[in-house]
């Protein structure tokens, strides 16, 4: 009767030893989600406008994350969400001077009028129309 118990113990270790890493994927501990650059919405892109300086870009942007010192009339705004669960979101927007003053915005935002009419997933590169600034 011991050998059975004996054997009954080994067989019943040896099956816990092959379930153990679905055991380990059941309690899975908890990650935190990263948020990492400038978070820009589409509020904020709505408020641009051409011939905008850079001053006032930065007061609506906020301060870039790369500025090539190559490219100065280039600014990009990069964000990255990396959730605890889940695939990594990045959205890339592009902020172009011409003499000073805003020309054109680039990148993974959409238009004003089409942000909620489109159900499948964005391009990677659109180009938004800045409506021009109001005579002052």
């Amino acid at each position: 009767m011991p050998s059975y118990l004996v054997a009954a113990l080994v067989a019943t270790s040896v099956l816990a030893g092959c379930s153990f890493d679905s055991i380990v994927g059941v309690v899975d501990p908890y990650r935190i989600d990263v948020r990492q650059g400038n978070y820009v919405d589409q509020e904020m892109v709505s408020q641009l406008r051409r011939g905008m300086t850079r001053d006032q870009v930065r007061f609506v942007m906020g301060s870039p994350l790369v500025v090539d010192m190559f490219r100065e009339d280039r600014w990009e705004y990069v964000y990255r969400f990396r959730p605890g669960r889940g695939d990594v979101q990045q959205r890339v927007i592009s902020v172009f001077f011409v003499d000073d003053l805003l020309d054109r915005v680039e990148g993974d935002v959409q238009p004003a009028a089409a942000a909620g009419s489109r159900a499948d997933t964005p391009e990677r590169s659109r180009v938004v129309e800045v409506a021009p600034a109001a005579d002052r």
